[in-house]
């Protein structure tokens, strides 16, 4: 029989794993990846150009869904449809099998950034999987293809082996996540009921670190807003008039200067939580952010004096600049502009008010001397902070699972320093929010070389089988946890 989307075990394999147990899922799982069956269906995925950000690629988001994903979960026993919201492609799967048992919603996104083609080191490239040095690579493998395929494969792996799952499975896959999600609130909102589960456990960003499994509750806010001067019409002769006309850049560069001090710790109080609280420092105290071999090296008295770097990322707010312009950067000539811009952004935590931001912002540059800068929220969607209570059953229950088939400790970050559209699920649906990352810091997700560690994509088929299948267990504790409600 030729295998489509999945593994199909041989005869001898399938004796072996035909017992209904934990191990025997977590087996069949391994055997998926082992015989390198995940790999070919990772590699068909990574094949499809699916860039959202690129209007030409606007056929290839709907043919991943309906050539890809829907016959995937078909094959699985899903009812599978297409939902369309603001012109964005959805896909939605659904697996009823006992209105008693706790209901289960996954989420991914089959959207990638731009290739960057060009820009991969020789024999790689983006939409070809290859393994190098046991890591494989390829756009998506680790944002969001690989985590999504690694899931449905450890689904199938409880399906094939106890026949059914035991539980109410709801999978959402979005298109459009590198385009900040457009369509997904309003989506969220029309269809509620449909998507109305007990919790929410899916998969996307980094782990603590490549060899810690990790669970985070919730993540930072964003809020992305331009700032800039205009100083008059068009430029003026550097050496006639130099002196005499205020520069704009000066100015600017002056203007954000002030939001921070030198070490980058942020000077407007609307911009911080009051505290961090206890649980949450609980929590991190576990967990330490290091530099890799291959990632940038941290600096240690940068950002919040008296925060562990943890603190830092997971529980404290940080502000960025992410672009400065003034004159013409690739043509520079000897004239003061006339303007200058920069694009900034506030990675914020619970207890910020973001409708606040802006007019926190208006007033310290107002009280600094700054009345002639400029701000307005850029056309970026504003991602909203959101955090479990690391106390809440759901946190506890999926952690001792993980460490159940792993043998490790995971790691719990209230909140992922990255942004998602969690609020979505948290605040809209109403549901409590777990995510469970297969992927690391170093995988250069976003930029050339992406890529994910071939024993990450391993190791996360099988706790995520071990996960799925406890929560089909009909005489689990999953029971206490499923009715808890935030």
């Amino acid at each position: 029989m030729a295998r489509r989307n999945g593994y199909w075990p041989s005869k001898t394999t399938d004796a072996r794993l035909r017992g209904m147990t934990r191990a025997a899922a977590i087996a069949r799982s391994e055997a998926y990846f082992d015989s390198g069956a995940f790999r070919e269906d990772l590699a068909r995925r990574i094949g499809m150009p699916t860039e959202s950000q690129n209007p030409d690629r606007e056929h290839v988001l709907v043919d991943y869904i309906e050539t890809e994903i829907k016959p995937t979960f078909e094959a699985l026993g899903f009812a599978c449809r297409t939902l369309n919201q603001n012109g964005w492609p959805f896909f939605f799967a659904e697996r009823t099998e006992d209105a008693a048992r706790p209901t289960v919603l996954g989420y991914g996104h089959g959207d990638v950034v731009r290739g960057l083609d060009d820009e991969w080191d020789e024999g790689l490239s983006p939409w070809r999987l290859t393994e190098r040095d046991n890591r494989w690579y390829g756009r998506g493998v680790a944002d969001n293809k690989g985590q999504h395929s690694i899931n449905v494969g450890a689904l199938r792996a409880v399906i094939e082996t106890r026949g059914r799952l035991g539980f109410n499975a709801k999978y959402l896959i979005e298109m459009g996540e590198e385009r900040v999600s457009p369509g997904l609130r309003e989506l969220a909102k029309t269809h509620k009921e449909l998507f109305r589960s007990d919790v929410l456990i899916a998969s996307d960003g980094p782990r603590l670190s490549a060899e810690r499994p990790t669970v985070f509750l919730g993540s930072r806010g964003s809020i992305s807003f331009d700032i800039w001067i205009d100083a008059r019409k068009g430029g003026h002769h550097s050496g006639n008039w130099g002196g005499l006309l205020s520069d704009p850049a000066i100015q600017l560069a002056h203007a954000i200067a002030s939001i921070t001090e030198p070490t980058g710790k942020i000077r407007i109080p609307e911009w911080l939580p009051t505290s961090i609280p206890d649980d949450v420092r609980r929590v991190l105290a576990n967990c330490e952010v290091e530099s890799g071999t291959e990632e940038p090296k941290i600096d240690p008295d940068w950002g919040e004096p008296g925060l562990t770097s943890a603190e830092k990322v997971f529980a404290w707010c940080s502000f960025s600049v992410l672009a400065f312009e003034a004159g013409n950067p690739r043509a520079p000539v000897g004239a003061i502009p006339p303007r200058a811009w920069a694009r900034c952004q506030l990675r914020f935590v619970i207890g910020v008010d973001v409708q606040e931001v802006l007019p926190a912002l208006r007033r310290h540059l107002d009280c600094n001397g700054f009345s002639t800068v400029q701000i307005a929220k850029a056309r970026d969607e504003v991602f909203h902070a959101t955090r479990l209570d690391p106390k809440h059953p759901w946190v506890s229950w999926v952690v001792d699972s993980i460490a159940r088939t792993t043998g490790k400790k995971p790691a719990i970050l209230p909140s992922l320093g990255g942004s998602l559209p969690n609020d979505i699920f948290s605040e809209v649906l109403e549901m409590p929010t777990i995510w469970v990352p297969h992927s690391y810091p170093g995988c250069s997700q976003h930029a050339p070389n992406e890529h994910l560690p071939v024993a990450i994509a391993r190791e996360g088929l099988g706790l995520m089988a071990g996960l799925y299948w406890d929560l089909g267990e009909p005489n689990g504790q999953i029971a206490q946890y499923a009715v808890w409600k935030t």
